[in-house]
């Protein structure tokens, strides 16, 4: 880790670029690229062997997206950062209050009170912003180590006891949960760990804790424990209830939409939407509306209102960012696609597939592509090529299999059953059905799961399965799928809006 002694000794203006490019998780071979200049020479310039110019700061600002007043705030923190340090300084906005503290003096006493007040409300404003690029540089240090050596430093170097950096720990929890489950936990105990630690006003405090309770929350209820994550949730609220945020630095819509999740994985299903709307209400910065949306037209398929949920997707669209939030994008995409499937629309739905396609194997996600096929397998299905369909849901079973998800791997299995029973395989539908019920047994699923598994194995032993009885037991482990979130610790499962056909969280 870099020392405070051994950053002041660097420009400002050397900082400002690498806090740029950090703040934007880019590696510098790929600044330098869109610089048109060689790696060692941007690797110079961030050192400090050579002095960036104005003209570069702007040029690397706008590859990364910002624009050209950010690199004059990425300065003023600096050297606001730089000055706190220097003996007697205690507040890191000191030097620019007394500049404040003049001119509002010059002005005349009718005039300061406005002025300051005024300028307050700016400087607060960028000290705020640049907080979170500073948090960013500190998670750039802080994802390279271990779990235990993340904790020891948040734990034991005053630098990381930043509000900012609990916020970005929050963010990456949802954000890992996609893929991550346990990633996703620890990140968030991580926050937690960081809020306790934060020197701030004990009403700001509070609300940070809770922040960090709401996430933690989260992480619980993705893990599959819905009795943990609603007790986090109560306490989060608590905090939050407790606290006060007067400059909005935390975004109540986030954590609305998170408690929206939970009671839906509760089967509250109009108390998520009520907690939903209260989101986009309070989302007045517009930061989660897609993501907002997105969830609402999942609660709403939960309740299978597939026209609505459609209609509300597309309504999410306009607020989404692809080149900044590309999964969220093609969680979008997947949905609409398969809600088309579930309203009987497949060829529409065969039609945008290849797109939601190219943008699973620009992300490279390996269980997004599984159920990638899955969706394909039953689009196929739907179009009356069973031919086609029935080795993409074998590939899928046996991914199911191969990674525990016990649920997923029950649906696709039941589905193949159809699948053979229509066509009169019933040898097929045997061998399905001996493999089914020790699989589930061992695995330990939601009794409800396993008492649908034991029917199908029976109707096939008495050889009473109809196609009809098939199609009926396919339907029963559809409505009991928010079940097996309680009990079983999936490695697929996600947060609200990830992509994956039928059991959805």
């Amino acid at each position: 880790m870099r020392d405070k002694g051994e950053d002041m000794d660097r420009p400002v203006e050397c900082r400002a670029l690498a806090v740029m490019r950090e703040a934007r998780d880019w590696k510098q071979n790929r600044l330098a690229k869109a610089l048109g200049i060689k790696p060692k020479t941007l690797s110079d310039y961030e050192r400090g062997k050579l002095m960036p110019s104005r003209e570069l700061l702007e040029r690397a600002a706008a590859a990364l997206e910002f624009q050209p007043w950010h690199v004059d705030r990425t300065l003023l923190f600096l050297r606001m950062s730089d000055a706190s340090r220097r003996p007697g300084v205690t507040d890191p906005g000191t030097e620019a209050r007394l500049a404040m503290d003049h001119i509002a003096l010059s002005k005349g006493m009718e005039v300061e009170e406005f002025f300051r007040g005024l300028l307050e409300r700016g400087l607060a404003e960028t000290l705020d912003f640049l907080e979170r690029q500073s948090a960013c540089v500190l998670w750039a240090e802080l994802r390279t180590l271990s779990a235990a050596e993340r904790r020891a430093a948040v734990s034991e170097v005053e630098r990381f006891r930043s509000w900012a950096l609990v916020e970005l720990l929050c963010h990456e929890s949802e954000d890992a949960a996609a893929d991550d489950a346990d990633e996703a936990l620890e990140l968030a105990r991580l926050a937690e760990v960081v809020a306790g630690r934060v020197r701030e006003s004990e009403a700001f405090l509070s609300r940070l804790q809770g922040y960090a309770a709401f996430h933690l929350g989260n992480a619980l209820r993705v893990k599959g424990s819905l009795p943990d994550s609603d007790a986090s949730f109560a306490r989060a609220l608590g905090l939050w209830k407790s606290g006060t945020d007067p400059g909005k630095r935390l975004n109540e819509a986030r954590v609305l939409d998170l408690e929206a999740s939970l009671r839906r994985d509760q089967r509250l299903l109009p108390e998520s939407l009520d907690l939903l709307d209260q989101a986009l209400a309070a989302d007045t910065r517009r930061e989660r509306t897609g993501r907002i949306l997105i969830k609402q037209a999942k609660t709403l398929e939960e309740q299978d209102r597939y026209e609505e949920a459609l209609d509300t997707l597309r309504r999410a669209e306009p607020h989404v960012d692809g080149e900044r939030e590309p999964r969220v994008l093609l969680t979008l995409r997947f949905n609409e696609v398969e809600y088309l499937s579930e309203l009987g629309r497949h060829a529409e739905a065969a039609r945008l597939l290849p797109a939601v396609k190219a943008s699973a194997l620009r992300l490279r996600r390996r269980l997004d592509l599984v159920r990638l096929v899955w969706l394909d397998a039953r689009i196929l299905w739907g179009l009356g090529r069973p031919a086609e369909a029935e080795p993409m849901f074998e590939q899928t079973r046996r991914e199911f299999l191969a990674r525990r998800i016990a649920y997923d791997s029950a649906l696709v299995s039941l589905e193949m059953a159809v699948l053979y029973r229509e066509q009169g395989r019933t040898a097929e539908v045997k061998t399905l059905a001996r493999e089914l019920v020790p699989v589930f047994r061992e695995q330990r699923v939601a009794r409800e799961t396993l008492a649908t598994v034991t029917l199908f194995q029976k109707a096939v032993e008495t050889e009473t399965l109809t196609v009809e009885l098939a199609r009926s037991l396919l339907e029963d482990l559809r409505r009991v799928r928010h079940l097996e979130r309680q009990t079983v610790k999936d490695p697929g499962r996600s947060q609200g809006d990830r992509p994956q056909p039928r059991r959805r969280t």
